[in-house]
C-alpha cells in the first residue's frame, strides 16, 4: 500500500527536480568540506613543522654561541614544558648515545636509550615514529652540531588530530543541517518553478470538462518577461484565444453559408419542380438547365471563396512568390472590368511605375485587386472614377484604390473585413460578403496589411501595404 502511494510522487517531475537539486547541493557542500579539510590538515602540519625547524635553529644558535654544556642545561630545564606542549627534544653524542631526551606524555613508552629508534645520521630529513596503541605520530627533524653531536626536535600529531577531529564533528553537524536545508529548498524551488505547469494542466482539464473559457493564470499579463514558463502560459492563452476565435468564426460562417446557400438551393429545387410539372419544349429545358448551372456556379463560388479564406486564416494559403513587376498584374485586373466600368461610365485610371517590382503571387494579388475594383465599380456612382496608384514607402509598396462612390459609414468600417459581412447599402447588390475578407487574407499572406479611409457619400480609399523584401512581416 505504501509503495503504491509513494510511486506517483516519485514519478513526478517536481520530485525528480528536487532530488537532483538536493543531490547536487549536498554533494557540492561535501566536496567543499573535503577540500577545506585537506587544506586545514596541510596548513596545521606545515605550522607544526615550521615550529620544529624554528626550535631546531634556536638550539643550533645556542650551541654555537654558548656551547654544548649550556645547550644541555637548557634542554633539561625546558623538559617539563616540552612534555605538556607535545614537543620531543633529544641530544646525543657523535655515536648517537642519548645525553638528554624529552618525550611528549603520549610517547613516554619510547626508549630514548636505544639509538636504533632514531635516525643515526642526524640528517635534516623528516622521519616519523608511531605508537603501537593508536595512530598518533611523532614527526622528527634532526641535525648535527659542530662537535658532531646529534640534535633532534619533534612534534606530536595529537594536538593536530584533536583539532581536525573537532572540525570533523562540527562538519557532521552542519552536514545534517545542510542536507535538510537542501531537501527543503530543492522541494520548494521545484514545486514553485513548476506551478505554471500545474496551472496549465488544470486549465487543460477544465477545457476537457467543457469549460472552454478557462485560461492559465499569468503573473503579469502586461509584462513581457523572459521566464520560459510564463512565455509558455502566455502563448498557450493566445493559442486558446485564437482557437476560440476560429471556432466562433466557423459557427458564424456555417450560419452565413446556410443562409446564403438556402437561396440558390431553393431556386434549384423550384426550377427542377416547375420543369417536371409542365410540358417542356427544348428551349424551356435548355433555359432551366442554364438557370441550374448558374445557381450551381454561385454555390461553387461561395464554397471556393470560403475554402480560400479558411486557408488564409489558418496560415496555410499556398503562395507562389516571385519577384516580378506590379503594373501588369493591376492592368490584367482592370481589363477584366473594363466593359462593366464603361457601362456605368466610370473612369478607371492607373498610375503604377513600370519598374516597380516586388515578391508577389500574381494570381492571388490579381484576385485581391479584382475584388477591390469590382466593389469600386459596383458601389460607385455613374460618371464616377477609380484611381489606382502604387508607390514605395520605406520598406513597403503601397497600392491605393481610391474612388468617389457611395463610401462607407464610420460604424461599418471595423466590420467590412469580417467574413460574409455585408453592409446595408450592399444588400441590394449581388455578392457574398467575402471579397474584402479575401483581400485582407491575401495581403496578410504576402506579409502585408490594409488601411481604409472612407467618408459616406464622398468615397473610399483602400491601401494595400506589401513588403519590398521577401518574407516581410512574417
Amino acid at each position: 500500500m505504501l509503495s503504491r502511494k509513494i510511486k506517483p510522487v516519485v514519478s513526478t517531475t517536481a520530485f525528480r527536480l528536487a532530488a537532483w537539486y538536493s543531490s547536487i547541493f549536498i554533494l557540492s557542500a561535501l566536496a567543499l568540506f573535503l577540500l577545506a579539510f585537506h587544506m586545514l590538515s596541510d596548513i596545521v602540519a606545515q605550522q607544526d613543522r615550521a615550529r620544529m625547524k624554528l626550535k631546531l635553529n634556536e638550539y643550533l644558535v645556542t650551541a654555537r654561541e654558548e656551547g654544548m654544556n649550556h645547550l644541555l642545561e637548557e634542554i633539561k630545564r625546558e623538559k617539563k614544558d616540552y612534555r605538556s606542549a607535545g614537543f620531543f627534544v633529544r641530544l646525543a653524542d657523535r655515536r648517537n648515545h642519548t645525553l638528554v631526551c624529552s618525550l611528549p606524555r603520549r610517547f613516554k613508552d619510547i626508549d630514548c636509550s636505544k639509538p636504533s629508534s632514531f635516525a643515526p645520521d642526524g640528517s635534516r630529513n623528516l622521519f616519523t615514529l608511531k605508537r603501537h596503541e593508536d595512530a598518533d605520530v611523532l614527526e622528527i627533524v634532526s641535525t648535527r652540531l659542530p662537535d658532531g653531536s646529534i640534535l633532534q626536535v619533534g612534534k606530536s600529531s595529537t594536538e593536530r588530530e584533536n583539532l581536525l577531529a573537532r572540525f570533523f564533528d562540527i562538519f557532521m553537524t552542519i552536514s545534517v543541517l545542510v542536507a535538510v536545508l537542501g531537501l527543503a529548498a530543492g522541494t520548494f524551488m521545484s514545486f514553485k518553478a513548476l506551478s505554471p505547469l500545474r496551472d496549465l494542466i488544470q486549465t487543460v482539464q477544465k477545457i476537457r470538462a467543457g469549460c472552454l473559457d478557462a485560461r492559465v493564470q499569468v503573473k503579469d499579463e502586461k509584462s513581457q518577461g523572459h521566464d520560459e514558463l510564463d512565455i509558455l502560459a502566455r502563448l498557450f492563452n493566445e493559442m486558446l484565444d485564437k482557437i476560440d476565435t476560429l471556432v466562433r468564426g466557423m459557427r458564424e460562417a456555417l450560419d452565413y453559408v446556410a443562409h446564403d446557400l438556402r437561396t440558390p438551393v431553393t431556386r434549384l429545387r423550384a426550377i427542377a419542380e416547375s420543369t417536371l410539372q409542365r410540358q417542356n419544349t427544348k428551349e424551356t429545358l435548355e433555359a432551366a438547365i442554364m438557370d441550374c448551372a448558374e445557381e450551381a456556379e454561385r454555390i461553387s463560388v461561395i464554397l471556393s471563396s470560403l475554402m480560400d479564406l479558411s486557408e488564409a486564416e489558418a496560415g496555410v494559403m499556398q503562395l507562389d512568390l516571385k519577384r516580378q513587376p506590379l503594373a501588369p498584374v493591376i492592368r490584367d485586373a482592370v481589363e477584366l472590368y473594363e466593359y462593366v466600368a464603361e457601362e456605368k461610365d466610370i473612369l478607371v485610371e492607373t498610375d503604377i511605375p513600370e519598374n516597380l517590382a516586388l515578391y508577389l503571387d500574381k494570381n492571388r494579388l490579381g484576385q485581391a485587386a479584382a475584388n477591390l475594383i469590382d466593389n469600386a465599380i459596383k458601389y460607385g456612382k455613374r460618371g464616377g472614377r477609380l484611381d489606382i496608384t502604387a508607390r514605395e514607402d520605406k520598406d513597403f509598396v503601397v497600392i491605393s484604390f481610391s474612388d468617389n462612390g457611395a463610401g462607407i459609414s464610420a460604424g461599418e468600417i471595423p466590420r467590412i473585413f469580417d467574413r460574409l459581412y455585408r453592409g446595408d447599402k450592399s444588400r441590394s447588390q449581388k455578392g457574398l460578403g467575402l471579397g474584402l475578407c479575401i483581400v485582407k487574407a491575401v495581403a496578410a499572406g504576402h506579409g502585408g496589411f490594409l488601411e481604409v479611409d472612407s467618408t459616406e457619400g464622398i468615397g473610399t480609399n483602400i491601401r494595400i501595404f506589401l513588403p519590398m523584401k521577401r518574407g516581410g512581416l512574417q
